[in-house]
C-alpha cells in the first residue's frame, strides 16, 4: 500500500476552527516566510520583550568556509525575565510549573510564577556567590526536578551558560563535558530517584571531578538526604544556602547573540559535541513553535515527558512554555513504574491537556496491554505528540485510538538538537495527518531533498534522498563549542550552501514528508542520538578488544539497537562472561543509554583494502538482510563475510 493510499485523519471542525492556525492560515504564513523572511521574522520577534529592540533582522551566511548565523544581532534581552518577570502582573499566581515526583505516594508541588521567581533569584545569587559571571560555563547534572528549571533560569538571568548533563549519563562523560566547557561550577544532587530507585549523583560527580581542575566547585541539592561524601571548600550545599539567599536578582542584559546554552551531543566522529545556541533567535523560535504546534492556549496543562537532559526539555518543559507564559509538568519519574498506568495516571491527576512524549515509550507501553490505560480518565486530552524518532504506524494507530479515543490529532514532530525546536511536523488544525509522516515544513523552514551523490536537487514527487534545509531559522545552532571549523565541516562540508541534516527522507506524491532515518554513522537508541564511534571508542578501550564496528538494526521497542562486532586480541576466548564484561564496561564508560543489545564475535571484519571498514555490510547483515550485499570483490578479505554471516546473532 503507498503511502499517500493509507487512512488520513483530518482535524475535526471544532478543531480546525478553535486552533491558532488553520489550513488557509498555514498556507498563507507559510508562504510569507518564505517569500520575506526578514519581514515575517521580524514580526514574530515581537512575542518576546526587549530590553533593546532590534532593528536587523536576519543576517545568514551558510557559504562553506564562511559560515555564520545571526538573528536579531542588535537587539538586547534577558532569557529569564521573558519567562518569569515578565508573567509577573497578570499571572503571578498562576501555575508555573506542576512537579510530580518520581512516587505517586510523594505530593505534587504546583509552584507559581511568583514561587518560580524567587527560586531562581534565589540560585542565581548563590551562583554569583559562587564566582559565576556572565559568559561562565554551569553543568546542571540534576534529576528532574524543580531545581533543574532554576538552574538553567539562574543562569540566563546572570548571562551563564548552561550546559545540562542527563543524570544517567556516567562519571566519565560528565567530566569530558566539564572540561570541554571549561565549567566554573556543576550543581548535582545527592540522589536522584528514578523508578524507585536512586542513582547516586552525587558520587558519580565526586568521580567526574577527580578528573577535573581543582578550582571547579560543587552545588549540591539534598533531594533524598542521602549519605554523601563532603569536600570542604569545594562542595557548598544548596538547601542551606537557599534558606539564606536573597530572592531577588537583576537580570543581566544579553545580546541576542550571547550563547544561552550548550549542549553536547553525539557525532559520528567520537567526541561529542557541544551544540551552541544562542539568546534571541532561540527563545522567538521555542516560543513559536510551542504555541503553534501544541495549539497551546491560555489555561491549559501542557505535558512534555522528556528530561531536561535532551534538548526537548530544554525547548519545550521550560523555556518555550514558559516564555508562553504556560502551565509545564515536570516528571521525575519513568512511564512503568509502579506500573505502566503512571503516564496516563498522571494525565488524569493533573488533567493534561496537551501530552508529548516518545515513541520508544509508547511501544513499551503498547506492549503491556491496554488494561493499563482503560482504567484511567484521559477525556482532558486535546492532542497529542511524538518526538525523537519517526513513530511506526501500529504504535500512531494506537496511540490515536486507546490514548486519544480518536479526537485528538497527533503531532509527530522531526527535530534536532541542532535546530533548537521543530522544522517538521503537521499542524492540528490545519492538517490531515498521515501515521508517520512528519508531513509538512514549519514557518521559515525550506527543506530539499538532494540525490546523495551528486547533491542535486530532486523536483517533483514522490522522490527520496538526503535531507537539507535550504536556508536558516533564528532556533538554528550557530556553532559547536570552541570549534567553529567541526560546526562546518559536519553540517555544511558535504552538501555547500545547505545544512545537512544527516537524515534521509522521502517527500510523498502529496507533497508530504517521511523521515527515512539517519544517513550517517549515528543510531536513534529510544529516541536519543548514539554516535557509532563512541560505542566503538569504548570498546576498543578495553584491554581484551582489539577493534569493533558498531550499527545499528531495528528493535522492537527502541527503534534501533545497538549491534557490535567484536575482534578480540590474540590469545583471548570469546565467553559469555566476556560479553556481560563489555557490556558492563560501555554502560561504565558512557552510560546505560550505550549498552550493546548484541556483541557478536568478529574473528575479523570486512574492509576494502586501504582499510576502510564497510559498514553497509556489517548494516545488512545486523539486519538480517544479507540477500544482496552487493559487490564484496574489492574487500581485502571476502571470506570474512561469509562467517560473520553464519554467527550472526539477530536471526529472524
Amino acid at each position: 500500500m503507498s503511502d499517500t493510499a493509507a487512512k488520513t485523519y483530518p482535524p475535526s471542525d471544532a478543531m480546525a476552527a478553535n486552533a491558532h492556525v488553520d489550513a488557509t492560515k498555514y498556507d498563507a504564513m507559510y508562504a510569507a516566510s518564505i517569500s520575506d523572511p526578514d519581514g515575517f521574522w521580524r514580526e514574530q520577534g515581537a512575542r518576546i520583550d526587549w530590553i533593546k529592540p532590534f532593528t536587523q533582522v536576519k543576517d545568514v551566511d551558510f557559504t562553506l568556509g564562511n559560515v555564520s548565523i545571526n538573528w536579531y544581532a542588535d537587539g538586547q534581552l534577558n532569557v529569564a525575565a521573558n519567562c518569569i518577570d515578565r508573567h509577573l502582573e497578570t499571572r503571578g499566581d498562576q501555575t508555573a510549573i506542576i512537579w510530580e515526583p518520581d512516587s505517586p505516594e510523594d505530593e505534587a508541588l504546583h509552584i507559581t510564577y511568583k514561587e518560580l521567581h524567587a527560586q531562581t533569584c534565589k540560585m542565581a545569587n548563590i551562583l554569583r556567590d559562587l564566582g559565576v559571571s556572565k559568559g561562565d560555563r554551569v553543568i546542571i547534572y540534576l534529576p528532574m526536578i524543580p531545581e533543574a528549571a532554576y538552574a538553567m533560569l539562574a543562569c540566563a538571568r546572570i548571562g551563564a551558560i548552561h550546559s545540562i548533563v542527563f543524570a544517567g549519563f556516567s562519571p566519565d562523560a560528565l567530566a569530558a563535558r566539564v572540561n570541554g566547557s571549561e565549567a566554573k561550577v556543576v550543581i548535582t544532587a545527592d540522589e536522584a530517584p528514578r523508578g524507585g530507585r536512586n542513582t547516586p549523583l552525587k558520587t558519580n560527580a565526586d568521580q567526574a571531578l577527580l578528573h577535573c581542575k581543582d578550582t571547579v566547585k560543587c552545588l549540591v541539592v539534598k533531594r533524598t538526604g542521602g549519605q554523601t561524601t563532603w569536600v570542604d571548600g569545594r562542595d557548598h550545599d544548596y538547601n542551606a544556602l537557599a534558606a539564606d539567599a536573597a530572592d531577588t536578582c537583576t537580570p543581566e542584559v544579553m545580546d541576542a547573540e550571547d550563547p544561552l546554552f550548550i549542549l553536547y551531543t553525539s557525532g559520528s566522529t567520537g567526541q561529542p559535541k557541544g551544540v551552541v545556541h544562542t539568546t534571541g533567535g532561540y527563545l522567538v523560535y521555542a516560543a513559536m513553535t510551542h504555541e503553534v504546534t501544541f495549539d497551546y492556549h491560555d489555561g491549559d496543562i501542557y505535558w512534555c515527558t522528556a528530561d531536561v537532559g535532551w534538548v526537548t526539555g530544554h525547548s519545550y518543559i521550560v523555556y518555550g512554555p514558559l516564555a508562553n507564559g504556560a502551565t509545564t509538568l515536570m516528571f521525575e519519574g519513568v512511564p512503568t513504574y509502579p506500573d505502566a498506568s503512571r503516564f496516563w495516571q498522571v494525565c488524569e491527576k493533573h488533567k493534561v491537556n496537551q501530552f508529548y512524549t516518545a515513541p520508544t515509550a509508547l511501544r513499551a507501553l503498547m506492549g503491556q496491554g491496554n488494561s493499563f490505560v482503560e482504567k484511567c480518565d484521559l477525556s482532558s486530552l486535546k492532542l497529542l505528540g511524538t518526538v525523537g524518532e519517526p513513530i511506526n504506524p501500529e504504535a500512531w494507530n494506537w496511540y490515536n485510538e486507546i490514548i486519544g479515543g480518536g479526537r485528538c490529532p497527533i503531532v509527530d514532530t522531526w527535530w534536532q538538537t541542532e535546530t533548537g525546536g521543530h522544522l517538521m511536523t503537521p499542524l492540528p488544525g490545519a492538517h490531515a495527518m498521515k501515521p508517520g509522516s512528519a508531513m509538512k515544513p514549519f514557518f521559515g523552514i525550506k527543506p530539499v531533498i538532494l540525490e546523495p551523490t551528486t547533491a542535486e536537487e530532486l523536483q517533483g514527487n514522490p522522490v527520496e534522498g538526503v535531507l537539507c534545509i535550504a536556508d536558516s531559522w533564528p532556533g538554528q545552532m550557530r556553532s559547536v563549542w570552541g570549534d567553529h571549523e567541526r560546526f562546518e565541516k559536519t553540517y555544511f562540508a558535504d552538501y555547500p550552501g545547505y545544512y545537512f541534516t544527516g537524515d534521509g527522507a522521502k517527500r510523498d506524491a502529496d507533497g508530504d514528508y517521511w523521515i527515512t532515518g539517519r544517513v550517517d554513522d549515528v543510531i536513534n537508541v529510544s529516541g536519543h542520538r548514539m554516535g557509532t564511534a563512541e560505542v566503538e571508542s569504548a570498546l576498543v578501550a578495553h584491554p581484551k578488544v582489539a577493534e569493533a564496528a558498531t550499527v545499528g538494526y531495528p528493535h522492537d521497542i527502541k527503534g534501533q539497537g545497538i549491534y557490535c562486532y567484536v575482534t578480540l586480541m590474540g590469545g583471548q576466548e570469546p565467553t559469555e562472561e566476556l560479553r556481560k564484561e563489555l557490556r558492563t564496561w560501555v554502560r561504565t564508560e558512557i552510560g546505560p543509554i550505550a549498552s550493546p543489545d548484541l556483541i557478536q564475535w568478529a574473528p575479523g571484519l570486512p574492509k576494502t583494502r586501504s582499510g576502510k571498514i564497510m559498514r553497509r555490510i556489517l548494516r545488512k547483515i545486523a539486519e538480517d538482510d544479507f540477500g544482496a550485499l552487493g559487490d564484496t570483490s574489492t574487500l581485502a578479505d571476502p571470506s570474512v563475510v561469509d562467517d560473520l554471516i553464519e554467527n550472526r546473532m539477530n536471526r529472524s
